[in-house]
């Protein structure tokens, strides 16, 4: 296959501006990618490129990530993450579209199918962590520290320790053997790119992720009324829930999905996803 090529844009909102990427053919059925925390769509770049086979593809920067706008209100929640989402996209004229979710944006995901059932069409939901009160109270405390600039620049190294010591454990800041991932670190490109997307956004995106560790996800998912797909890659911190979370909302499948850091993982992923909406 070509690589699809990937433009970027902006679309107004009351807050400012919803910053977006966009992927595939405008005659291809519409697909909204939410990218999850605490990063930006960028972060998903390689599977929207995949996605845009198949789909016309809008992947926008969640209010308060990336190069979208500030959120308007506090303390922030997912379902007015949701609707920002909802909004932006509405504004792009957008009526009906599938929605694929990673991690906090499958989580702004079923908000978005709560609320308006009728635009979306199908939802996939990639990696959801369904925690422990202990476990969800420790990631809210520690997950997600305000990073705030100062004369001496520790917000760069504060940054460039929370994206990278992430890529080594989970939680980010269980340095200790029981938190290793075992996946070894990615290039030094992707790292600069990823601390590069957090210092865009390190005085708001703490609202984001604190909103996503605590939503309440067991009876939001359970009243979700459309065709979801749940997904996760062997890889994920978060794949231990997999089929916890698929029983969880009334019909739904769930998946396997591909190694996002390969080729063939990215395009098992796209082909899982593609059969499951298209069909």
């Amino acid at each position: 296959m070509t690589i699809e090529k990937v433009n970027r844009g902006f679309v107004e909102v009351d807050e400012g501006q919803i910053h977006y990427r966009a992927c595939g053919s405008e005659d291809l059925p519409p697909l909204v990618m939410l990218h999850g925390s605490p990063l930006s769509a960028l972060s998903i770049e390689p599977l929207i490129r995949e996605f845009g086979h198949f789909f016309r593809v809008i992947a926008p920067d969640t209010l308060g990530n990336g190069d979208s706008s500030p959120q308007g209100k506090l303390p922030v929640t997912i379902p007015y993450l949701a609707d920002g989402m909802l909004r932006g996209m509405a504004a792009l004229g957008l009526k009906e579209y599938y929605v694929y979710g990673f991690h906090t944006g499958g989580n702004i995901g079923i908000e978005a199918a709560l609320a308006q059932p009728k635009t979306i069409k199908k939802l996939i939901i990639d990696g959801m962590g369904l925690y422990s009160d202990k476990d969800r109270a420790d990631l809210i405390a520690n997950q997600a520290p305000e990073i705030n600039p100062d004369m001496e620049g520790t917000q760069l190294l504060r940054a460039w320790h929370l994206v990278r010591d992430g890529k080594i454990f989970w939680p980010w800041w269980n340095r200790q053997a029981s938190g290793v991932r075992g996946l070894g670190l990615p290039g030094p490109g992707e790292l600069h790119d990823d601390v590069v997307e957090l210092l865009k956004c390190s005085r708001t995106y703490h609202h984001n992720y604190r909103a996503a560790l605590g939503y309440d996800k067991r009876p939001r998912a359970a009243l979700l009324k459309l065709p979801v797909l749940v997904t996760a890659a062997e890889t994920d911190m978060l794949r231990s829930y997999l089929e916890e979370a698929a029983s969880l909302i009334p019909g739904a499948k769930h998946v396997v999905g591909g190694d996002p850091k390969t080729v063939e993982g990215l395009r098992k992923t796209a082909e899982v996803c593609a059969e499951f909406l298209l069909n």
